[in-house]
């Protein structure tokens, strides 16, 4: 690509960012483990188990999976001097290669070595493990490993220009998914699978160019009747249960362009609805509303929870509110937390992190009465603006009965 390219990224100038952070905490090498790491730096996709390695000056270096090794380095905007694959052979595994290549970059073999570990309620978030961090411990004896993921977390939380334009154009997929899916049920089948419904949108949203239904939740989420009212509300793989007049159904769609991701639920009411239903629906339409107007450079989690659950008592539905109303999102791995590692709860979103322009995130809430079988999904990646917000999805917030 281009400068002039909508989705242009300056990836040299994102390590150099990454560098520079490296130099102000006294680290010599930066080892990366985690997903969201690999797709911020590299522009890849690492599905196996990958590293990347970072020296104080110079080019990264990436390590996959070797049968994977090619791929990679084709998509990624790095050499193939500087993508390389480790095998199951001699001094070709992931601890040799990797250990070598830190040691080369340390002085005299000496140094500290930043390494990302933590945890995550994200099952595929890649930090070292416990024996990965042993065995580069006995490799490199005359080095320190010490915790460094903060670096790729505050370096990355602001979005640029290419990016921003990556998640419209992933969202603009969803949309189209959604269109397909608004189609299908308004053409008179009163009857159909949530398996179908999935893989209708999925169809949709390929032709329009998506490279995959992301989701680590089963993909395309999809919940009819009272799968949409289950406690929570936040997990629904599309399940073979058909759909039937006078239920609730949810469409959580997902997309993915050039690693950024697209994700917006949209609620129905399968006619015939009751006026309780429409109590339900115009609870949750309001409050979405309202939440979206909310959103601004300045809030914090905690204060925008604060205000929207007071609306929710105000208006008798709180008993059926998740308290939250977001989670964290970028390229791809980039998922729950928002902001950086610094409040009460280590690893988690720090409930008084204070938005900033060009910020993003993902509007989620969740409304579920399980009792009366009916619930509802918002999910939305926004950008934070100064005096606002964009939501990147523009399908229609309304609860259709269809």
């Amino acid at each position: 690509m281009t400068t002039n390219d909508p989705y242009f990224i300056d990836f040299p100038a994102r390590i150099r960012a990454v560098q520079a952070e490296m130099a102000r905490d006294g680290i010599d090498v930066y080892l990366g483990s985690r997903l969201r790491t690999l797709s911020w730096t590299s522009d890849a996709f690492c599905p196996w188990r990958s590293y990347i390695v970072i020296p104080a000056d110079g080019l990264p270096t990436l390590y996959t999976f070797v049968i994977d090794a090619a791929r990679v380095q084709d998509d990624s905007w790095l050499d193939e001097d500087h993508v390389l694959g480790f095998a199951p052979m001699g001094g070709q595994d992931q601890i040799d290669l990797i250990a070598t290549k830190i040691a080369e970059s340390l002085p005299g073999g000496r140094g500290r070595v930043g390494v990302e570990a933590g945890m995550s309620n994200y099952l595929p978030e890649g930090n070292l493990t416990h024996y990965e961090y042993q065995a580069f411990s006995a490799a490199l004896p005359d080095a320190e490993l010490v915790n460094a993921l903060d670096i790729i977390d505050r370096v990355s939380v602001i979005k640029d220009a290419g990016t921003i334009n990556r998640f419209r154009e992933a969202s603009r997929m969803v949309d189209v998914g959604h269109q397909a899916v608004w189609e299908a049920l308004c053409s008179g089948n009163k009857t159909v699978s949530e398996t179908e419904i999935a893989g209708l949108a999925a169809y949709a949203m390929r032709k329009a160019g998506s490279e995959w239904e992301w989701s680590f939740t089963g993909g395309n989420e999809i919940a009819s009747g009272y799968r949409t009212g289950l406690a929570g509300g936040a997990c629904t793989p599309a399940s073979r249960r058909r759909t039937a007049p006078g239920e609730p159904l949810m469409v959580d769609l997902h997309a993915m362009f050039k690693l950024c991701l697209g994700d917006h639920s949209h609620n129905y009411l399968l006619a015939p609805a009751t006026p309780r239903q429409r109590w339900h629906a115009q609870n949750f339409v309001d409050l979405v509303t309202l939440c979206l107007q909310t959103y601004r450079a300045g809030v914090s989690p905690s204060s925008l929870a604060d205000e929207m659950m007071l609306f929710c008592e105000e208006r008798g539905f709180a008993e059926y509110m998740v308290p939250g109303f977001e989670h964290g999102i970028g390229m791809l791995g980039d998922e729950w937390r928002i902001g950086r590692n610094d409040g009460p709860f280590p690893y988690w979103t720090n409930p008084d992190h204070i938005y900033q322009p060009n910020e993003m995130l993902i509007c989620a809430i969740q409304y579920a009465c399980p009792e009366e079988n009916i619930g509802f999904r918002y999910e939305n990646p926004i950008l934070i603006l100064p005096d606002g917000c964009e939501a990147m999805s523009k399908f229609s917030l309304a609860i259709e009965e269809v």
